[in-house]
């Protein structure tokens, strides 16, 4: 058995909601409400999006911005022109969304996100304070409390192959029967400009993932994800 407080150790854990999440920051943690596995809230976000959606605007849409009526808007937000916001969707209070921001379905924005510049968002759920704002994709995917994803951030949600996407978890293999399952990043996560995060990629709280880094499956919480690269300068001929 690893020993207690090594990264192995620490990955023994890494299945449960409260282990990436403090519930605490969100208006809609029922979400969670007798989930086993962290990443079966997702198959009931749809459903849970829809029946808790009050659609209405409190507010501020700016001319040239597009809200259908299935989304609710909370006060103190602002939806930049060029923005595109299709339901169900859930924003919640004092949220940026920024100019060319789309969010395509199924979201929940917790209160004070931001959603930027050619960000996309798809069956997604950001908790409170969480920061996506610049030329990001997060698709079937859990953000947790002032996560941060750096610029060009992509989330990839679906295998090539298109079967079911497998968690290992401690040498343990978990069948999570999505064939759609970007990523778990818990709270205060780092992730670095122009990370790829492949599917089914579980990140543990306070994290901080390097530049560029692509990253497969499960990382513990507290750590630093580095990538070193060797740069070679010449003279030029």
């Amino acid at each position: 058995m690893p020993e207690e407080g090594s990264v192995e150790a620490k990955e023994l854990t890494m299945l449960k909601p409260e282990d990436y999440f403090d519930l605490s920051k969100t208006k809609f943690a029922d979400i969670f409400d007798g989930v086993e596995y962290v990443w079966d809230a997702l198959k009931r976000l749809p459903e849970y999006v829809q029946s808790h959606l009050k659609p209405g605007v409190e507010g501020k849409v700016m001319p040239g911005a597009y809200v259908q009526d299935s989304v609710s808007i909370g006060k103190g937000t602002v939806v930049e022109p060029g923005a595109v916001l299709k339901g169900p969707a859930i924003i919640g209070e004092n949220c940026e969304i920024r100019k060319g921001a789309y969010v395509r379905g199924n979201v929940i924005v917790g209160d004070g996100a931001v959603v930027g510049n050619s960000c996309e968002l798809k069956v997604a759920f950001l908790f409170d304070g969480a920061n996506v704002p610049h030329f990001a994709y997060v698709g079937d995917s859990i953000l947790g409390w002032k996560t941060h994803l750096g610029a060009g951030v992509k989330i990839s949600n679906v295998k090539l192959i298109r079967e079911p996407i497998v968690v290992t978890v401690n040498g343990v293999k978990y069948n999570t029967e999505l064939i759609k399952f970007g990523a778990i990043i818990g709270d205060r996560c780092d992730i670095g400009c122009n990370s790829v995060l492949n599917p089914g990629t579980m990140i543990g709280p306070n994290t901080v993932m390097y530049t560029n880094v692509m990253w497969r499956g499960v990382c513990p919480p507290n750590c630093v994800v580095k990538l070193r690269q060797t740069i070679e300068v010449v003279p030029r001929r």
